[in-house]
């Protein structure tokens, strides 16, 4: 007698390449967003007093968002909500960059993330992120 287990069984899965192709772009994105928290660290090290705290907090959103990045490049149909979650928060920076003009690390920072929005996006299309929104089936074969 074997136990079922609870599995996404899933039909719709994205043909192999594509799927390779998508968790190929969420790894991108993780491992650029590693490389924005290394350099993060030491501006964090160099900041003055005044840019302490912020710094710190860019940083520990650095290391937040390479994590979900690396979660959705192994896991790309098991995390619901996790796409969504980091399209809208990057996209949500990408605008607040335009809207506040002329400030210069605003401008790099919207042109970096609309970089990530635009990866993302296609990542979540090749791997069909939105199946991890799919209840799990008992799959008796397992």
């Amino acid at each position: 007698m074997t136990a079922a287990t609870a599995t996404r069984v899933d039909p719709a899965a994205p043909a192999r390449r594509r799927d390779l192709a998508g968790c190929g772009l969420a790894a991108l994105a993780a491992l650029a967003t590693v490389v924005a928290f290394v350099n993060g660290i030491l501006l964090t090290i160099n900041a003055s007093d005044d840019r302490l705290f912020i710094e710190g907090w860019r940083v520990s959103s650095f290391g937040i968002f390479a994590a979900l990045f690396a979660l959705l490049a192994v896991r790309p149909r098991q995390a619901a909500g996790v796409w969504e979650i980091v399209l809208v928060g990057k996209a949500a920076l990408v605008v607040f960059g335009a809207l506040i003009g002329d400030v210069p690390e605003a401008r790099l920072s919207a042109v970096v993330d609309f970089g990530l929005v635009a990866v993302v996006a296609a990542a979540y299309v090749l791997c069909r992120g939105w199946l991890a929104w799919r209840p799990a089936i008992t799959d008796p074969t397992r």
